[in-house]
């Protein structure tokens, strides 16, 4: 194995969120409200099998454990599942993850698990029918939920299922989402709203802490689970009452940076350093022949000198990221 992927202040990195297309037929409110829109030259591609592959092998090469394929909605690529195939056989990946809008689950889950997939993410930001349809745009909810219960069917132990805290939307849900997970191996994860771009009067309009619910959590008897060395950056509490576990993942919490194990490729090859990092590092150009292993490398780990400390949100710093589907959230 080559030299650690690290940083100037020694944080290593185990884990990769790879966006395979920002393209999404769901229209969620804190993300893309108006739908899809193509961005930037109608010719530029996604990245193609072989240069996922390459991008993949140069990480595990340099200690890397953990793959998330993402999206926008990763499932629209109609070569997914050879795509979790493919990142699954390279040595040294251990979890190969996914996070879905989880309209064709139901159908595809299957498939995707005997490709190779260990994990999966769901976004359900409500339990409502009505409320998912007007936070998504969709009305696809029961669709959702027969997607899950595909996923235990197929033998997934656990499916995690995400959800964007908005106040005056989804907050005051906690009751049913609880009794939801009471006997469900479910990690529900709730997400505070973050502020990008094009999104700040949402952000003003909706945005709730998700220290109040911690502290809720706490006070009824969630007890903190230790981490993972290759585990994203949720704070995950379990429950002797509850089969599902909760999980708390709060940006704007102070050093909430110092953990940060996970590096990002968006779909048109570049290297982001951070969500809310500038406009991300081109790698495409090496990622044509194999023999261009070690200049990809080099080139990741010179740009991880570069890497801030800090996203800087708590400042009000939103970085040059339009909407979180167009680098994979």
């Amino acid at each position: 194995m080559a030299q650690q992927f690290e940083d100037r202040f020694q944080r290593k990195f185990y884990y990769l969120r790879l966006s395979i297309t920002d393209v999404c037929n769901f229209k969620c409110t804190y993300c893309l409200p108006e739908g899809y829109q193509p961005a930037g030259k109608k010719n530029s591609s996604f990245l193609t099998l072989s240069e996922i592959q390459r991008i993949v092998r140069a990480f595990a090469h340099c200690g890397t454990s953990k793959v998330r394929i993402t999206g926008g909605e990763p499932s629209l690529r109609k070569d997914f599942t050879e795509i979790i195939h493919t990142v699954a056989n390279e040595k040294g990946i251990e979890k190969i993850a996914t996070t879905t809008n989880g309209y064709r689950m139901a159908k595809d889950v299957g498939q995707w698990k005997q490709a190779g997939l260990t994990h999966i993410n769901v976004s359900v930001d409500s339990l409502d029918p009505r409320m998912f349809q007007q936070i998504t745009g969709e009305n696809r909810f029961y669709q959702v939920m027969q997607g899950i219960d595909r996923a235990f069917e197929v033998g997934f132990e656990q499916v995690k299922v995400n959800v964007v805290l908005m106040k005056d939307l989804n907050a005051q849900a906690l009751p049913q989402f609880l009794a939801w997970i009471q006997h469900r191996p479910i990690q529900l994860r709730f997400i505070e709203l973050m502020q990008t771009g094009e999104m700040d009067s949402l952000f003003t309009q909706h945005h709730v802490s998700g220290i109040a619910l911690r502290n809720q959590l706490m006070a009824d008897g969630w007890v903190l689970k230790a981490r993972a060395h290759n585990d994203g950056p949720a704070q995950v509490y379990v429950h002797a009452d509850y089969q599902g576990e909760i999980g708390l993942i709060m940006p704007y919490e102070k050093n909430f940076c110092h953990s940060c194990n996970r590096l990002r490729i968006s779909a048109l090859g570049k290297l982001h350093l951070c969500l809310f990092g500038e406009q991300g590092i081109q790698l495409r150009d090496l990622l044509q022949e194999d023999e261009q292993q070690a200049a990809l490398i080099e080139r990741i780990q010179t740009q991880l000198q570069n890497k801030s400390e800090s996203h800087f949100l708590h400042d009000g710093n939103t970085g040059m990221t339009p909407h979180l589907a167009s680098i994979g959230g």
